[in-house]
């Protein structure tokens, strides 16, 4: 009688068991389901919201071309500020030059590229370089600060065809080339990827000689994906040293291969140190110019990026007392 007790128990013991099992299956089945479409449904609002700020920003970049062809402002600050106002409205800093679209909120700025201090007798230099520059209103807002930055164009698209135009009234330029991101919606036309063929990938860098004939110097727009490619940065580095065309590493990913490539090519690495808008507060943006300072005192260069925005301009323009600290130069003085 005693031994059929126990078995019963058991047998109850090992039902409940299993039901408990059972619910907590389904909890977790549940938990992870609602994680999954929370996520993607995160992700996909967030292209949505990319899509739609480069739609507004492309509308806006019309309306600027035909202020600008319109009329001539003097003022640096009336230029500015009427020229860029509606333009700080719709640019979200240099967020999209990090690692692109990220959930749930920007990553960390990649760390800059390790260099040696060095004991400089002359002074040191510094070269600025704006990138996105694609329409006349960006040109006429850079112009007016009389100080040299490097203006580094984007290809041409329907939306901006005078890129090339624009840049051969330039000494010296730079063309800013869509490179492939890990996640990014709004992307540029013509935008090169890690699956591109040696062929396509040097087709590309050809058309863009053709437009920009002097070019000397080349940096990512984005590439978060593509420069972390060994394969296909050896691929891009081959076709830009066949053409005489420098690489500049914008650093948008702490993963470049970039140095790797370039030492295997007998090229010597050149990157950004320090990007000026990643926060489009004016404050921040003269917090980062004097971090770009400092790194060009302590190694005898550097290189800082930034974008045409109102509040990067205007800082740049209130700021050129600290530049007494070092000299501006355009990117072909530096190296």
């Amino acid at each position: 009688m005693a031994k059929r007790k126990k078995k019963k128990i058991n047998s109850n013991f090992l039902t409940y068991l299993a039901w408990l099992l059972a619910i907590i299956a389904i909890t977790l089945s549940s938990l992870v389901a609602g994680y999954y479409f929370g996520y993607e449904d995160a992700k996909e609002e967030i292209a949505v919201k990319a899509k739609q700020e480069k739609i507004k920003r492309l509308s806006v970049l019309k309306k600027l071309e035909k202020i600008s062809s319109k009329k001539s402002v003097p003022s640096v600050n009336a230029r500015l500020k009427k020229v860029l106002k509606e333009e700080s409205k719709v640019f979200s800093g240099a967020y999209h030059e990090y690692e692109d679209i990220s959930l749930p909120k920007p990553p960390k700025p990649p760390s800059r590229v390790k260099r040696d201090i060095k004991k400089i007798s002359t002074k040191p230099k510094l070269a600025i370089i704006i990138d996105d520059v694609s329409v006349n209103s960006h040109v006429n807002a850079i112009k007016s600060l009389g100080i040299p930055l490097t203006m580094s164009f984007l290809p041409p698209s329907s939306f901006r065809p005078n890129s090339p135009q624009l840049a051969s009234k330039e000494k010296i330029y730079m063309v800013h080339l869509p490179l492939e991101a890990q996640s990014f919606s709004a992307e540029e036309p013509l935008t090169l990827r890690i699956s591109d063929s040696d062929a396509k990938i040097s087709q590309r860098i050809l058309k863009i000689k053709q437009m920009f004939p002097r070019v000397a110097y080349i940096n990512n727009h984005t590439g978060s994906k593509f420069t972390a490619n060994e394969l296909a940065m050896n691929r891009l580095l081959y076709a830009l040293k066949s053409q005489k065309i420098n690489f500049i590493d914008s650093r948008t990913t702490a993963l470049t291969k970039a140095p790797k490539v370039m030492k295997n090519l007998g090229l010597n690495y050149v990157a950004r140190d320090v990007f000026l808008d990643h926060e489009m507060d004016k404050a921040s943006i003269k917090i980062q110019i004097k971090r770009a300072i400092k790194i060009a005192k302590l190694h005898g260069t550097a290189i800082a990026i930034g974008h045409p925005h109102a509040n990067t301009l205007l800082a740049l323009h209130e700021s050129k007392s600290l530049f007494k600290e070092v000299e501006l130069v355009y990117i072909d003085r530096l190296y």
